[in-house]
């Protein structure tokens, strides 16, 4: 009796996990943020090659501005991207930063993603060029944390961006995924 009970749980869990289902995963939306002007007017910290990975440069953020429907005010001058860049060109951002909202509000915000292109667009870029974004990929995520109640469900809300570079600033749309 114990080996029929042991064995009809048994079936009843394959059952579970591999039971049809008339649901599916929602596809994501993506819903308007907030347009993001991050200022980066100081001098780039180049430590070269620290690791396999690549070298690493330090890219201050000296501030800028952000706006959207439920979104607005300036970022802070306090923060950096700690890029890494491999020996193919790959720019992997690792930014963080303080946002203060026009109500007061401080938001911290990190991105990470990638930033890639030919060689001759790198270079134009790193020139301060104005370049075609058409021309280089470059898209991050984005991660929240604020201690404000208005501004809370950004804590728990994914996040994306579409960047572009432009002289000694980068513009980015940014996205909720709903």
């Amino acid at each position: 009796m114990k080996k029929v009970v042991t064995l009809l749980c048994g079936m009843s869990l394959i059952a579970l996990t591999h039971a049809e289902t008339q649901y599916s995963p929602l596809p994501i939306q993506l819903e308007p943020l907030a347009k993001f002007s991050v200022d980066l007017n100081a001098p780039v910290w180049e430590l070269g090659t620290t690791s396999d990975a690549g070298k690493r440069r330090i890219i201050p953020i000296t501030g800028g501005t952000f706006e959207g429907k439920s979104l607005k005010g300036r970022i802070l001058n306090n923060g950096a991207d700690w890029q890494i860049v491999d020996s193919k060109g790959l720019a992997i951002i690792d930014t963080r930063y303080l946002l203060e909202t026009d109500d007061g509000a401080l938001i911290y915000l990190q991105t990470k993603g990638y930033r890639h292109g030919s060689a001759e667009t790198l270079k134009q870029l790193a020139q301060g060029k104005d370049v075609d974004p058409k021309n280089y990929y470059f898209k991050i995520t984005m991660q929240f944390e604020t201690s404000s109640p208005k501004y809370s469900w950004l804590n728990q809300t994914v996040a994306v961006g579409s960047a572009m570079r432009l002289g000694k600033a980068v513009i980015y749309d940014a996205y909720t995924l709903k």
